[in-house]
């Protein structure tokens, strides 16, 4: 899950599994799978950095065990 605020200032959080994408129209605009869109105020490089980050802390983007594993292997 990630925060995000909306247009009015209230924090929310969305499960970033679900982000189908994300645009500015100018403002951020975030569409989830099932076509629920949600205005948010962060910008698009800020959600996609808070995207990254929990991808990583759910280990789906952090795959150094493998590449080490590989050099062991050499």
């Amino acid at each position: 899950m990630i925060y995000v605020k909306r247009l009015n200032g209230k924090e929310f959080m969305i499960n970033a599994i679900y982000i189908e994408t994300v645009e500015a129209f100018p403002d951020t605009t975030i569409t989830l799978t099932n076509g629920k869109k949600y205005i948010v105020q962060d910008s698009m490089a800020d959600v996609k950095s808070k995207i990254t980050d929990f991808y990583r802390s759910i280990h789906v983007l952090n795959m150094t065990h493998l590449r080490e594993d590989d050099a062991d292997e050499e």
